[in-house]
């Protein structure tokens, strides 16, 4: 499975690692995803998803129906 938020569809990013020396070589950037179990109350059941910690701060800030809807 790929690494991308499920709801917001974010993805790794590509940069630069560079040293001390200002030595560059090319890096990834990865979301920080967490696998979160999410009660929907609306269809009375658990869903698993794979989200940003951004995404899960969203979640708790405006609930889990308002983000489907932005997602879709």
């Amino acid at each position: 499975m790929a690494r991308r938020c499920q709801l917001t569809g974010v993805t790794a990013q590509s940069g630069n690692k560079v040293s001390h020396a200002l030595n560059r070589s090319r890096r990834r950037f990865l979301p920080n995803l967490q696998n979160k179990r999410i009660w929907d109350p609306e269809a009375k059941k658990w869903i698993r998803i794979k989200l940003t910690a951004k995404a899960i701060k969203t979640i708790d800030k405006k609930g889990l129906r308002a983000m489907l809807n932005e997602a879709k």
